[in-house]
């Protein structure tokens, strides 16, 4: 099942600058281990997904997982060998917004190990580098591309 929203007040979005750090959901707040963002970038809804069913097929059916970030901006694309004008095109899929530092994912009740690499599994879904971090200090991890 995809992410998007139930409705919006604007069906069309202009992209925006992804300028600084994130402002908010930067600290690993529900479970242990987390998913940082080291580069800002658009998510897709598949993205998350993809991701999502990596961390669920390694955590095979422990520990719980958090999904930190929504796709609520809307994608527009022109049809391919379109003319130019006659408006923006139409809404193919929806991103989240994501700024460095923001955590995306997050696991707990899981085995240090397990959880590390179930995130490492999910960071491969996505196109922005990640790291994984552990919501106390002195638990070292590695970086992902």
């Amino acid at each position: 099942m995809m992410l998007m929203p139930k409705r919006v007040k604007y069906r069309k979005q202009q992209r925006g600058r992804m300028r600084g750090k994130a402002l908010r959901g930067a600290e690993v707040t529900f479970g242990e281990f987390g998913l940082q963002a080291l580069e800002p970038g658009w998510v897709t809804a598949r993205q998350i997904e993809a991701a999502r069913r990596a961390l669920v097929r390694v955590m095979r059916r422990r520990g719980k997982l958090w999904i930190r970030i929504f796709p609520d901006k809307p994608y527009t694309q022109k049809p391919p060998e379109t003319r130019m004008g006659k408006g923006k095109g139409g809404v193919e899929y929806w991103v989240a917004v994501v700024r460095p530092g923001r955590i995306m994912f997050e696991i707990g009740g899981l085995p240090p190990h397990v959880s590390v690499e179930a995130l490492e599994q999910a960071a491969y879904k996505l196109s922005i580098k990640t790291k994984v971090v552990a919501r106390h200090e002195g638990v070292v991890v590695g970086e992902q591309e």
